[in-house]
């Protein structure tokens, strides 16, 4: 599960971006795309089925996959639109249903502490990778989501 603001499209910056990347105008709103994150998304590709998670839901393959050139559309997740009552985090219940009983490896800038209740009750392996939203998907996150599917693998 990829999310795209703070993993892809950087923000909380000042000055120059920290990575390499360029602006971009979607739907009116400036973007700076990581094209460090864009790297990292496509050498993950090889080894995990990539979902965006993020509240872009089907804007993000209008946009995503020819600027950070990823190729062909992910697949994506809607999410409720009245999430007003909820005390869990509000991506949770989208991700459960896609998921199922799968491993799971979410990678966000928002993590709160239902997320860490949840993947930590889940019983399918479940790995949240959390990032910094001014510097995004890093080496640093992409081997460790290489690491804990080689050991996955491995058994």
């Amino acid at each position: 599960m990829v999310d795209i603001d703070g993993v892809v499209s950087l923000f909380g910056f000042s000055g120059e971006p920290p990575v390499e990347g360029t602006f971009h105008q979607i739907d009116g709103i400036p973007h700076f795309l990581s094209a460090t994150a864009a790297a990292h998304l496509l050498a993950l590709a090889e080894i995990f089925e990539l979902v965006w998670a993020s509240g872009w839901e089907e804007k993000a393959n209008e946009h995503l996959p020819r600027l950070l050139g990823l190729g062909a559309p992910l697949p994506f997740l809607r999410f409720p639109r009245d999430a007003s009552n909820r005390t869990a985090h509000w991506k949770l219940d989208s991700i459960n249903a896609y998921s199922g009983r799968r491993a799971l490896a979410w990678i966000d800038d928002s993590f709160n502490a239902a997320c860490h209740a949840w993947a930590e009750a889940r019983a399918a392996p479940t790995l949240l990778v959390g990032t910094a939203p001014e510097h995004g998907l890093t080496s640093r996150e992409a081997e460790m989501l290489q690491e804990w599917a080689r050991e996955l693998a491995e058994g």
